[in-house]
């Protein structure tokens, strides 16, 4: 598969004959499959070759690269003077061995996860990481959120560390010290976080039970803020901002009509297959939080986007997944970050003031805002937007001012007009 990108004999010839010339062989035959054009993937072969020869000087096996590992060799193209590599930028080098490794991670997930954990406890996590997947259905990436979260806690406790040395003390004091450095989302998140991992270790028999009450729940007043919406005509020009005669523009019209009319979240949209459209019932199967799943209608103006896109705008690809990225490789995007992306460009390019964060998850708070304010109910708004409970639902009625006005009281202070 190396002849597809490289016209050299005996580079081909120099590279096969390597110890790592099966590895550099199934990367051709990847990013050959991934879309990949001939300058880009010959590109990234050399700079694979140049990694896995750097690492065979550095007793490192092939296949357990971690990031520490890309680190350093980035390091050490700021001094290469490697023969046969020279002559390509630094950046793209990188670039061609992060996706080299991405690759082997791929091909062997158990490796990746290893050389992602290379800490006393990656064991410990990795048990975790199982036990919220069976029991609560957790994604990878709140995971990934979760160990960030909870990597200087896990540092504090040493390589073998004792149930006695988890206290509450501990707990609180680990809480109220990350609560001074960060925000209050992410302290919330910290304090969500570790107590699932506490949980998990009582289930397992490694922490008393009841410690996870220890934990102290910082103040929030959840129907104290407004749901950030923008207004029915401007949900509008969000929609219609793309350009449609191209490629990209198809997917991302079609991505704003699943978030603006039938109120998807960003990881909604971003985990969606194609196996999950059926056509004929005309109905969209939605894998929502703790993997439940909900059958959605499938109106005629998203499935016609969607029958657009896919037949004139979606790249030739294997992914399942109905969105891929619009450049190789053509593989789905790599988390929900992408989606808000689309969306904070489409209200960039309408004219539309939007906030800092979030702006997939505004269009979604619009849709529910509308439909209030058309007269739907509250058990309504909540079975559209898929919500467990009804209290999740509440906080809309507060953007309902003109019901409002009517149930209003006058101040005490005042007399009644």
């Amino acid at each position: 598969m190396l002849e597809q990108f490289l016209k050299s004999r005996s580079l081909i010839d120099r590279y096969l004959s390597g110890p790592c010339g099966q590895l550099l062989d199934g990367f051709a035959r990847d990013i050959h499959d991934s879309g990949y054009s001939t300058s880009q993937g010959a590109r990234h072969l050399r700079a694979a070759a140049h990694l896995m020869a750097w690492v065979d000087g550095q007793s490192i096996s092939g296949v357990d690269i971690s990031q520490d590992t890309l680190a350093r060799f980035a390091g050490h193209l700021q001094e290469c003077r490697c023969a046969g590599f020279l002559g390509i930028a630094r950046d793209r080098v990188i670039r061609g061995a992060r996706a080299f490794v991405a690759h082997q991670h791929r091909l062997c997930p158990a490796s990746a996860e290893a050389c992602g954990s290379t800490d006393a406890h990656s064991a410990v996590w990795e048990s975790f990481s199982q036990w919220m997947r069976q029991h609560r259905g957790t994604s990878v990436r709140t995971l990934q959120d979760y160990r960030c979260c909870l990597q200087s806690f896990l540092d504090g406790l040493g390589e073998d560390f004792a149930s006695d040395q988890l206290d509450a003390s501990r707990l609180r004091q680990f809480i109220l010290e990350r609560g001074r450095s960060i925000g209050l989302s992410r302290a919330k998140s910290t304090t969500s976080a570790l107590r699932m991992f506490i949980r998990f270790l009582i289930a397992q028999g490694k922490c008393p039970a009841g410690l996870d009450h220890a934990i102290p729940s910082l103040a929030y007043w959840r129907l104290s803020t407004l749901p950030r919406y923008i207004q029915p005509e401007e949900v509008e020009r969000v929609i219609l901002s793309p350009n449609r005669d191209t490629p990209v523009g198809k997917r991302d019209h079609a991505i704003l009509l699943l978030l603006a009319r039938l109120g998807l979240r960003g990881g909604d949209v971003l985990d969606l297959r194609l196996t999950d459209i059926d056509w004929h019932a005309a109905t969209i199967c939605v894998r929502g939080k703790n993997r439940r799943q909900s059958q959605l209608p499938l109106t005629q103006e998203v499935g016609d986007a969607l029958v657009d896109y896919l037949h004139s705008g979606r790249p030739s690809t294997d992914s399942d997944h109905v969105f891929v990225r619009s450049l190789a490789p053509f593989r789905r995007f790599r988390d929900v970050r992408a989606i808000s992306d689309v969306a904070k460009l489409a209200m960039r390019r309408a004219g539309v003031d939007f906030p800092a964060r979030g702006a997939a998850h505004v269009l979604r708070h619009s849709l529910a805002t509308s439909m209030l304010r058309q007269g739907a109910s509250l058990q309504d708004i909540a079975a559209i937007l898929r919500h467990q409970s009804i209290a999740s639902t509440q906080i809309y009625a507060k953007v309902d001012v003109i019901t409002l006005s009517e149930i209003a009281q006058p101040w005490p202070e005042e007399l009644p007009c």
